[in-house]
């Protein structure tokens, strides 16, 4: 059973950054692929942006790609994503999830509760 505990979300303007932290416990953290969702209110889940176990394969998504950056450090069983420009539009609740890789939320079995990032414009 794996625990997940996202930080750093806040409210920033348009043209801020962000560092979001999603830290593991309870499992072997460098087995698990990790992946970033986001939901916006009244929106569907969306995908963000996955890394491989080793961190070597990552994926974001389109409208990220170039502003989003997403890394781990399997020696502190954490993820990192690193979001800069950021938009209104991002506004959203950041759920990471441990599971296979993929952009599917189907493919992630455990997931963390969330942290909400707010941006103004």
């Amino acid at each position: 059973q794996v625990q997940l505990v996202e930080t750093g979300g806040g409210l920033v303007q348009a043209g801020d950054s962000l560092r979001l932290s999603c830290a593991a416990s309870g499992g072997t953290f460098s087995t698990y692929s990790i992946g970033w969702f986001r939901q916006a209110p009244g929106k569907e889940r969306e995908f963000v942006a996955t890394i491989s176990r080793s961190g070597v394969a990552t994926h974001v998504t389109d409208s990220v790609k170039g502003r989003f950056d997403i890394s781990r450090d399997n020696s502190k069983n954490t993820v990192y994503l690193q979001m800069n420009s950021l938009k209104p539009s991002d506004t959203a609740v950041y759920h990471c999830a441990a599971g296979n890789y993929g952009l599917e939320a189907s493919r992630y079995e455990y997931w963390g509760q969330g942290t909400q990032v707010t941006v103004s414009s």
